[in-house]
């Protein structure tokens, strides 16, 4: 492939996916593969100017990130890109034994020989923001630092207790790392501060991000800062909003993006292993449009009697479908119904879900012929898209009133899978009626 501007590695899919969705409506043409592709299929989207790599890093230990990130990040090396990077999510949230965001840099920072990270964090398309270092985002209209967030500063994994992004980082990491705040970066000086924190031997570099106008010079100090063999950069999907500004007032990026509306499919199926309130409004609003719900026991979904629980649930969603209802499969009903404690007691079991609710979509898709699916749970879509036979993911609608959480087209060997609209949704993505909207056709 030939004059990439950017490849990236997704730390779960609907980060992925995240970040598909907004080089797509930059003009960005852009593929993500859920593997390393052979040669054949990187051929078919030869047009593509990205080229992204899903990946599970964010659910996943130091370990596992020792052997995949490396090979992973030596695979796109290869491509040439003016960027490679290593996405993670806008909420920064992870820990010592799970996404740690400081092993996978050190592991970048050593795949592309480079002295220093630029980190970018904060997204204003997203409600996420970087003050001085501190983070903060949005919940129901209302703004949080990251540590007093509702629902982040609980996250049943990995809980945001500080907001201070580089004390957070330091408990992951040895590297040493610096800050270019709004300040500076607004100030005439910003190249040369940068310059003086990588001379004091500052390994990754966070660049603060409160506002489109901040992030354009974000954008334009890490685009000039690239090298001519490729730059490894690391952030949300921040980092694309910032390049795009740049890329635009370069002219390097000039195409208009076009999307049809998809219309509406007359049923659809939508598994969740999501226990987001955001999630939980979504599914009961669901239930009141014409959607019919199926409560999944996530506990025997890990368990020996798993491929029974699946039957069960396929038994009683195809009753709706052949009805011509929509169905909700999910394993809760918001963050009162969670059930981690029992599930972490089985190594491994939250990867098992996943495949679970996977194994138990693609039936129903195989079986019912659905042309439009939906995956909700950040964790979930990474470990059970796996299971649907899916190759590559294009952009099919992008959603403005859900950013991050496009409609996409699945791209597959797999007769059945080929050509089916498929939605992924973050936790904490989407208004409460999003599920509707998918079915509908309509941005949601």
């Amino acid at each position: 492939m030939q004059n990439l501007l950017l490849s990236y590695y997704g730390d779960d899919l609907t980060g992925s996916t995240d970040v598909m969705e907004a080089l797509e409506l930059g003009g960005v043409s852009t593929v993500l593969f859920m593997r390393q592709p052979d040669a054949a299929q990187l051929a078919q989207f030869s047009h593509c100017r990205a080229v992204g790599l899903a990946g599970t890093s964010r659910s996943e230990t130091p370990q596992w990130m020792d052997t995949h990130l490396k090979d992973a990040f030596g695979w796109l090396k290869t491509l040439n890109a003016a960027i490679c990077h290593y996405k993670i999510c806008s909420t920064f949230d992870s820990s010592p034994m799970i996404g740690n965001i400081g092993r996978a840099i050190e592991i970048g920072r050593a795949v592309f020989a480079q002295d220093c990270v630029p980190l970018l964090v904060g997204a204003p398309q997203l409600k996420r923001y970087t003050a001085f270092g501190h983070l903060f985002a949005a919940y129901r209209d209302r703004y949080y630092r990251i540590d007093r967030h509702p629902v982040m500063s609980r996250h049943p994994t990995t809980p945001m207790d500080e907001a201070d992004l580089l004390i957070h980082l330091s408990r992951q990491t040895e590297l040493a790392s610096g800050l270019l705040d709004l300040a500076t970066l607004q100030s005439a000086s910003r190249s040369q501060a940068f310059d003086h924190l990588v001379r004091n031997s500052a390994a990754i570099v966070l660049v603060d991000v409160d506002s489109r106008e901040t992030q354009a010079l974000a954008g334009k100090e890490i685009w000039h800062r690239r090298k001519p063999s490729g730059s490894f950069v690391a952030g949300s999907s921040g980092i694309e909003y910032a390049l795009l500004a740049e890329w635009a007032e370069a002219a390097t990026v000039d195409a208009e993006p076009r999307f049809s509306p998809p219309g509406a499919a007359d049923r659809i199926a939508v598994v969740s292993g999501s226990c987001s309130p955001t999630t939980e409004r979504q599914i009961r609003h669901a239930l009141t449009d014409g959607f019919d719900g199926i409560n999944v026991d996530p506990v025997e979904l890990i368990s020996e009697t798993s491929e029974q629980a699946i039957a069960r649930a396929a038994t009683a969603a195809r009753g709706s479908l052949q009805a011509g209802r929509s169905v909700i499969l999910y394993t809760a009903l918001g963050p009162t119904a969670d059930r981690g404690t029992e599930i972490d007691r089985q190594e491994g079991a939250r990867h098992k879900l996943g495949r679970g609710l996977g194994t138990l979509l693609r039936q129903l898709t195989e079986q019912q012929e659905l042309k439009r699916v939906i995956i909700a749970g950040g964790d979930t879509s990474s470990h059970a898209l796996g299971q649907m036979g899916v190759d590559a993911l294009t952009v099919r609608m992008p959603l403005p009133a859900s950013p991050g959480s496009p409609l996409c087209v699945a791209h597959s060997r797999v007769n059945a899978i080929d050509g089916l609209e498929v939605a992924l949704k973050g936790g904490q993505v989407g208004t409460d009626r999003y599920f509707s909207a998918i079915r509908d056709g309509r941005g949601g």
